[in-house]
């Protein structure tokens, strides 16, 4: 009897050793928080942002560490989204891309335009309050696709060949 007593007793001292709340959920920061009365991430723009420039404008005249508002298409290669982490490539909306009616089965990729792709791509990285990009899949929590169109606000990165790269605190996806 003493011995089931104590069992139980040591199974509620780790009970509550582990769950400081009481609650059994764990503690700890969440890197996409959800907000149930607006169905929005904290990551998503309730409006899209204003003054927003297309991605090859942003890449001639964004400098690094400035705060960056852009425009663009997800895509730019067959496979744009990072796996792991919130990120992705986006594409100029001036750049044209294939049709799938004209037998192209990934037209996000834009090979009919590689060379008017280069100078009109950027990538985004959701990152959290810390600067740490977001280790869930953008597809999941932002309901986006190849050639989903976003606008994306945040801090632009500018590496020693001009690419772009956008920390992203906000991110609007437009409905087709």
């Amino acid at each position: 009897m003493k011995s089931t007593i104590y069992i139980g007793l040591s199974l509620l001292v780790l009970l509550a050793i582990g769950c400081k709340d009481g609650t059994g959920v764990a503690e700890g920061p969440s890197h996409n928080r959800y907000d149930l009365d607006s169905g929005k991430t904290q990551y998503e723009a309730e409006t899209e942002p204003a003054g927003a420039m297309p991605v090859g404008e942003a890449r001639e005249k964004t400098e690094d560490g400035k705060d960056v508002t852009l425009v663009g298409l997800i895509g730019g290669s067959s496979e744009p989204f990072v796996k792991g982490l919130a990120a992705f490539t986006i594409v100029d909306p001036k750049v044209p891309y294939c049709a799938s009616e004209e037998g192209c089965p990934t037209p996000w990729d834009y090979c009919c335009e590689t060379d008017a792709v280069k100078q009109n791509i950027a990538t985004v990285k959701i990152v959290d309050d810390s600067g740490k990009p977001v280790t869930q899949d953008a597809r999941e929590f932002l309901n986006v696709k190849e050639l989903s169109t976003v606008v994306v606000k945040g801090k632009a990165r500018r590496d020693e060949q001009g690419n772009l790269t956008v920390a992203a605190s906000k991110i609007f996806v437009k409905k087709d």
